[in-house]
């Protein structure tokens, strides 16, 4: 009887001992796929069929009248607010100077436009599938209507609405000048609309878009539900 109360107790200290690492490594174990699969990766959502049953499903965003109509009046003067106070935060950090020839991708009716103007960067336009003169042309950020190297400042906050984001960032690569530098507002804590095309899961997977292009700022901005933005400048010898 007493030598098996002396097993059990032995037992007992064994498996308090190695219980917590045993535990410890196998809840590592399960975390492990599930980060690494997240930690590069962009989802392009189901369900586009076609090229031109995407572009017909964000022209049913753009032209919708009600979104129109607010974006034309209650948000107007409240994203050019919201605009206006990054690009002043950007101007003095010199990734923007009145200088600079600006595009922005996907600009809806150009309230990020109207807000360059008015913190003094002039030479300023944007591009959306539906122009809204004399702020924004016609344009498709898949192909972009401009001239190699055209920009020194390309901003969007649409990136999620890309469906070939490989496309999206090297238009902007392609018309940004050497040095030029690109501003992208991304999600990556919450999914975005229903428009959407695709899902960012890390700043690491845009990076990687980049090819010719070094990321030289990222922080954590309240940004109209977006939430990080990140600054890239083209490289001067872009072929590296």
């Amino acid at each position: 009887m007493k030598q098996s109360k002396t097993v059990l107790k032995y037992l007992f200290v064994f498996v308090l001992v190695t219980l917590p690492p045993m535990l410890f490594f196998f809840s590592t174990q399960q975390r492990k796929p599930f980060f690494n699969a997240q930690k590069d990766l962009i989802k392009i959502r189901p369900g586009y069929k076609s090229y031109d049953y995407y572009i017909q499903r964000q022209l049913n965003k753009t032209l919708n009248p009600r979104l129109r109509t607010i974006w034309m009046t209650r948000d107007w003067d409240r994203k050019i607010k919201v605009f206006s106070r990054f690009f002043q935060d950007l101007k003095r950090q010199n990734f923007l100077s009145n200088a600079s020839k600006c595009l922005c991708v996907g600009a809806r009716v150009g309230q990020e436009v109207e807000a360059l103007k008015r913190v003094g960067v002039t030479d300023s336009v944007g591009m959306d599938l539906v122009p809204y003169p004399p702020l924004v042309v016609k344009g498709d950020f898949h192909h972009q209507p401009f001239d190699d190297e055209t920009f020194d400042f390309e901003f969007s906050n649409v990136f999620d609405h890309a469906l070939y984001p490989e496309k999206f960032v090297g238009e902007i690569e392609r018309t940004l000048r050497p040095g030029g530098i690109c501003v992208l507002h991304v999600a990556l804590s919450t999914r975005s609309d229903k428009y959407s095309a695709n899902d960012l899961y890390s700043v690491e997977a845009l990076v990687r878009l980049f090819r010719r292009s070094e990321v030289v700022h990222v922080r954590n901005v309240d940004g109209l539900g977006l939430d990080t933005e990140v600054v890239f400048r083209k490289k001067r010898d872009s072929s590296k």
